[in-house]
């Protein structure tokens, strides 16, 4: 059973990770803070009393299971207002910056040229957008796999398919990233 301060301490250690993975998936911070907060509250509500080892895959798949229900009840009121489009509301992509969570490991990032800055900066910009434009499972299977750092087996787990898919997927996102990075003249 995960103590209170457990708890804590693993949403404190997954959030902005989290944020980042719903912010790819929805396009849309508020939504993407909902969604996280959301998550949190399931899991702390629902799951509390569980160990600490198996709350991170709990998170995981909570986290995918508020976004799909995001997606359905988007889907559902497009439906409903797609007559009426004075009552949609336009979806601002945000001066969101990936560079804003970026820390150089060496912390050496203080020191570096600015033209070394803008044009890390750049190219920053580039992968984020190519990986915003993968299909939706693809993104999720490379997000889970190499953002969060998880294995095939705890992917498949929390997006409810099996090994062979998160493969597929990771193999199908890793080629259109290639392809796609290195029309923008990015090489790997």
């Amino acid at each position: 059973m995960a103590t209170e301060q457990e708890l804590s301490d693993l949403l404190k250690g997954v959030e902005k990770r989290a944020f980042k993975r719903a912010l790819y998936h929805v396009r849309d911070e508020e939504a993407a803070l909902d969604i996280v907060q959301d998550s949190m509250m399931k899991l702390s509500e629902h799951y509390g009393d569980k160990p600490v080892a198996e709350l991170p895959m709990l998170f995981q798949r909570i986290l995918s299971n508020c976004m799909l229900d995001w997606f359905r009840r988007q889907k559902s009121r497009n439906a409903l207002f797609s007559n009426m489009g004075d009552f949609e509301s336009a979806s601002e992509e945000g001066d969101f910056d990936l560079l804003e969570t970026y820390q150089a490991q060496d912390g050496s990032q203080g020191t570096e040229s600015t033209e070394d800055s803008t044009s890390r900066a750049q190219i920053l910009r580039e992968i984020e957008d190519s990986v915003s434009q993968l299909p939706a499972r693809q993104r999720e299977a490379f997000l889970m796999r190499y953002w969060e750092d998880m294995d095939v087996a705890e992917t498949a787990a929390a997006m409810g398919c099996s090994e062979g898919s998160v493969k597929t997927h990771c193999s199908r996102a890793v080629q259109a990233l290639s392809k796609a990075l290195k029309a923008k003249g990015i090489q790997p």
